[in-house]
């Protein structure tokens, strides 16, 4: 299979190096014989499925970075290529990584510009009710502080458990068998709530963790709660103690703030608001493509227009099928 892979892909190189000559720009390459221009790797590169795609994607960077540009302070832009920079090992090897994907700094940061437009483009369309911060409010649960433990085999659970019930500090034992890398070395303390966000960063807490633990009072530790790792698919055994548990009452109006934010997150999250929010943005830019190939591209993402019935035409229509119940009617009488 190989070889004859590779020979297709030879046959096909050779194809393309035949049109060399036949067409304008300039040179991408020269080999005896001949040569290949922008203009022939231009219509090559047209053909693979990506190409839509990936014209897409440069129109919405257009779009976004013309009418929402202006409102990304390079700081933020600067602030979020240091993150991405340091989770890839720093500096050297983040550049390193970046030419392999033919890539710089100038232009990844450019890109990083780009996406913090779209945002700014979805939040300039955000719409925020009273019924909508209500609707997170059911789900929502305000801040807690707490310690865990995890462990890959249940026995192991049993066991720490044990300790701590039999009068073990918790801080200790969590430190000493805890498989969480990222909380046990502070004696497995978080702080979490209803959303995705805790502290510190990187600690994966399952929905069903969490419902336990709301329901400790202060002190106390809870039972072995048995759940599937979000990464790896396989199951996990937490021990929960509660530091502070905060309740969060009737009022939402307290975590108005909060709630604000959760559900501005989950909207701009949410593929069918930014679908919405792209097309409004695509008619309002007045996008027009000239190329035929990729005329339709953009039909997804553009409001269907309801085709409007000609009203003069209803009322002849109308007319029509009163003439015809009117000579049905006369028939009817006239045969009896």
């Amino acid at each position: 299979m190989k070889k004859q892979s590779f020979k297709l892909a030879v046959v096909a190189l050779l194809g393309v190096i035949t049109l060399a000559g036949c067409s304008g720009g300039k040179s991408v390459a020269t080999m005896k014989g001949g040569k290949i221009t922008e203009d022939e790797l231009y219509t090559e590169l047209k053909k693979a499925p990506e190409s839509s795609q990936l014209l897409t994607g440069m129109i919405v960077n257009k779009i976004t970075d013309a009418a929402y540009g202006d409102k990304v302070d390079q700081k933020e832009v600067d602030k979020e290529f240091e993150k991405v920079q340091d989770q890839n090992g720093g500096k050297k090897p983040f550049e390193d990584l970046l030419k392999q994907n033919n890539l710089d700094v100038k232009t990844y940061k450019e890109n990083i510009k780009s996406n913090l437009a779209f945002k700014e483009m979805l939040k300039a369309h955000l719409k925020i009710t009273d019924a909508d911060l209500k609707e997170t409010w059911a789900t929502y649960h305000p801040s807690v502080d707490a310690q865990i433990m995890v462990f890959d085999k249940k026995e192991d659970a049993e066991k720490a458990l044990k300790d701590v019930n039999d009068g073990k500090d918790f801080t200790t034992v969590a430190k000493e068998v805890s498989k969480d890398e990222v909380s046990k070395k502070d004696g497995g303390k978080v702080t979490f709530d209803s959303t995705m966000a805790t502290k510190p960063e990187g600690v994966l807490l399952p929905e069903q963790v969490k419902q336990e633990a709301y329901k400790l009072e202060d002190g106390k530790v809870s039972g072995i709660v048995e759940s599937q790792n979000m990464q790896t698919g396989t199951d996990s055994f937490y021990i929960v103690k509660m530091v502070k548990n905060e309740k969060k009452g009737n009022d939402y109006k307290k975590y108005e703030k909060e709630l604000k934010k959760i559900t501005e997150e989950t909207k701009m999250a949410d593929p069918a608001f930014s679908q919405e929010v792209l097309g409004k943005e695509l008619e309002k830019a007045n996008v027009k493509i000239e190329d035929d190939q990729f005329k339709k591209i953009l039909d997804p993402y553009l409001p269907k227009k309801e085709e409007k019935s000609d009203k003069k035409d209803d009322k002849k229509s109308d007319k029509k099928d009163d003439k015809k119940s009117d000579k049905k009617e006369e028939t009817t009488e006239s045969t009896k």
